[in-house]
């Protein structure tokens, strides 16, 4: 009798070969759980994590990674750099593959536990948080609604625009938010200003990547070594209040209209496990520009782009009470985006700006060339002029109270299993006023 091939890919955990899993045993994205009265790391693994902290103490760890694994964050382990990284990944891998040791099997078994039930926490202390433009489609569309005669300004096929965000209000998936206050634009010509919660209350559907390696100050990272300083991917949420936004944006960029809250997805997927997704860089028209030779790689143009496919679900409260599925929004693609991974990395140190580990640095709204793929409620209503109808009769100009975003992403090539990124998902509570 001819001897069973088993799969590379395949996990003697059963969940891990379901097709349909976002935790096929090529991902294992890292995450933070409460264990008990403590904080663990830990990796998913079909409907499972695995306890990081667990497996160091087991002795299924190679020493030089045992103390890193029991921190309550991966800061330490992001520290270590690329080959920890990879020495962490095979050693995972090889534990949970069909072809595990079976001296190791019960140890590895006994750290599972199931995700469903479990808290999921932010598994990365993060230092500083930078938040990009990089999606010409996007740029364009809110161009020709406030700038119709010149929707692009001159220096966005130059260079990666962005702004630096608030990193305390980074908010784990699953906890809400409140609706902001601020200051808005006078109702009248020469009339005042008025203050109270946003009208206009927004989302934004977003990849974050994380530092995993700093870089010193005064010392700019080169494109050819930029992707070696990224540690993994995470969905996120930038959370705007338009009107706020629209008043306070002039001379000096986005303030508070932003900074009261933004969310990321619970899990990092390495870039390790991104390897297969990725494709060239966004193209550019003849007439267009070419990058500055400080933004320009070859290697990073022709596979520095990443496939990954996005989409926005709204949960309204009238869905959730007639136990109706959430309504799919949007569907877009981070392939589509100007920028590459790498070239936001270079620019953002090329002026000597020292990186830190941990530090987040989001893309901006990722939409495509289509309407039915932009990445906000901004470019899909026309800044609320046109509403969207929903199937339960609603509409929606801006978000409402009690309304839940769910932001989902996965990535899928022939010849490899779909990994999926997760939920990105916060519901919207009143306005909390003091005032």
């Amino acid at each position: 009798m001819a001897k069973r091939t088993i799969s590379p890919h395949q996990s003697w955990l059963t969940s891990a070969n379901d097709p349909a899993t976002d935790f096929p045993l090529t991902h294992l994205p890292y995450g933070a759980f409460e264990a008990g009265n403590e904080r663990h790391l830990g990796v998913a693994i079909g409907t499972h994590l695995l306890d990081l902290h667990q497996c160091a103490s087991s002795s299924l760890l190679p020493r030089s990674l045992v103390a890193v694994c029991q921190s309550p964050v991966l800061n330490p382990l992001m520290s270590l750099g690329p080959r920890a990284w990879s020495l962490l990944r095979e050693t995972l891998i090889a534990l949970l593959h069909a072809n595990a040791d079976p001296g190791h099997r019960e140890a590895t078994e006994a750290a599972l536990h199931s995700i469903n039930g479990t808290t999921l926490l932010r598994p990365v202390e993060i230092p500083n948080y930078t938040d990009f433009y990089a999606s010409i489609h996007h740029a364009t569309r809110i161009g020709v609604l406030f700038r119709p005669d010149q929707p692009l300004l001159p220096n966005y096929k130059y260079v990666p625009i962005g702004y630096h965000g608030r990193a305390s209000s980074i908010l784990p998936s699953g906890i809400p938010i409140f609706r902001p206050e601020g200051q808005t634009r006078p109702a009248t010509v020469g009339g005042e200003p008025s203050f109270g919660p946003t009208k206009s209350l927004d989302y934004e559907l977003e990849l974050a990547f994380y530092v995993g390696q700093p870089n010193p100050l005064g010392a700019p990272i080169p494109i050819a070594h930029a992707s070696q300083h990224i540690f993994g991917v995470s969905l996120l949420n930038d959370w705007s209040a338009r009107d706020i936004q629209s008043w306070e944006y002039q001379p000096l960029g986005p303030f508070l209209g932003k900074s009261f809250a933004t969310t990321i997805s619970p899990w990092i997927t390495p870039m390790a496990a991104l390897e297969p997704f990725h494709v060239p860089a966004s193209s550019r028209g003849k007439a267009d520009p070419k990058p500055l030779p400080y933004l320009y790689s070859a290697a990073d143009q022709k596979n520095g782009n990443l496939n990954v496919q996005l989409e926005v679900f709204l949960f309204t409260q009238t869905m959730r009470g007639n136990k109706l599925e959430p309504y799919r929004l949007t569907k877009s693609n981070a392939k589509d985006l100007c920028w590459t991974p790498a070239q936001l990395i270079t620019h953002h140190t090329s002026n000597g700006c020292n990186l830190q580990v941990g530090d987040l640095l989001a893309t901006g709204t990722i939409s495509g060339l289509e309407l039915s793929s932009a990445g906000c409620l901004l470019e899909l209503t026309r800044n609320g002029a046109e509403p969207l109808a929903l199937p339960t009769g609603e509409t929606r100009a801006f978000l409402a109270d009690g309304d839940e975003v769910i932001l989902r992403g996965f990535c899928e090539h022939p010849g490899h299993p779909r990994i999926g990124l997760g939920e990105c998902r916060a519901a919207i509570l009143p306005a909390h006023s003091s005032h």
